[in-house]
């Protein structure tokens, strides 16, 4: 199968890897807005060629576009306007909404897949692409119901293929879940390294650094023209998300205002709830709600 990457960053190069490690794909096409890209990504053996979008496009079975989400939203509308009748789309942005509804009347809607593989690391470009990225991580599916059954089954099996498993969401309920799950945690790593950065001895601070500041600050190293964009487009939701981390950080600080022990005994207390919940083991819970918490958790 000829499979076309558009954006050969982290996410596009790693799947491009993968692709062709398991034999998914027989040729891999890279189309990045970056030349140097470009050239670095067939010198690396993550694409066979590199092409301009134009032709790369018209002669592909399958295009998977990896660029950030405000870029979508211009690249996927050129993409369905050149595409042959039976290529299958799909784009791997984190955020939904915007990007489907501006498609929503393209005679080709029905060529389209949404979908947002769960998975990443802090690093960008080629050289952090990186095989088996998606192995027992979670891919979501939007509105199924609007692309063609072969289109949908050919994404699944795509997925399957590098290791995924599959959920199926409307594109509201991916924004919505995934402003919590994936992209609070990015705004906070931000915050809290703009808050260390902002101290006069921040290099004491930072020699102080342990493993848990690391692994907590560790995101604020993503990408700013990747996670802007997602922000902007996801803005009611993380309005909603933010607020609500607000309210439980003032009740942490609060209590420790007041010199209130048992209040911060059963804050804490009550966060390492989230040990039973990431394992599995809470059975109150409904099967939609274990599948959002754990759409970035790794199967065991």
């Amino acid at each position: 199968m000829n499979v076309t990457i558009i954006g050969l960053g982290l996410i596009g190069g790693s799947i491009a890897k993968d692709l062709k490690r398991t034999g998914f794909a027989t040729e891999i096409v890279g189309v990045d807005s970056n030349p140097e890209h470009g050239k670095k990504a067939v010198e690396l053996g993550i694409a066979d060629r590199y092409e301009e979008l134009e032709t790369a496009v018209q002669q592909t079975d399958l295009v998977v576009i990896a660029i950030p989400v405000d870029k979508i939203k211009i690249v996927l509308p050129k993409v369905l306007d050149l595409i042959p009748e039976n290529t299958t789309v799909t784009d791997v942005g984190s955020t939904k909404r915007e990007i489907v509804s501006l498609i929503e009347k393209h005679p080709k809607r029905g060529n389209y897949v949404p979908s947002h593989p769960m998975s990443g690391t802090e690093n960008s470009g080629p050289v952090a692409a990186i095989e088996n990225l998606f192995e027992d991580k979670i891919c979501i599916i939007c509105d199924q119901e609007k692309s063609r059954p072969q289109h949908v089954a050919l994404i699944e099996k795509m997925y399957q293929s590098i290791g995924m498993s599959t959920a199926y969401m409307s594109s509201d309920e991916q924004d919505h879940n995934t402003a919590f799950v994936s992209h609070l945690p990015h705004v906070t790593a931000f915050a809290l390294a703009n808050a260390v950065l902002a101290k006069e001895d921040r290099s004491i601070i930072f020699d102080l650094a342990s493993g848990g500041f690391r692994s907590t600050v560790r995101l604020a190293k993503s990408s700013p023209e990747m996670w802007g964009p997602i922000f902007h487009q996801n803005r009611d939701y993380m309005v909603e998300a933010i607020g609500e981390y607000q309210k439980h950080l003032e009740a942490f600080k609060k209590s420790i205002q007041n010199e209130d022990a048992g209040e911060m005994m059963e804050l804490i207390k009550h966060a390492n709830g989230i040990r039973s919940v990431l394992d599995g083991g809470n059975q109150s819970m409904t099967k939609k709600e274990k599948t959002i918490i754990q759409l970035f958790t790794p199967k065991n």
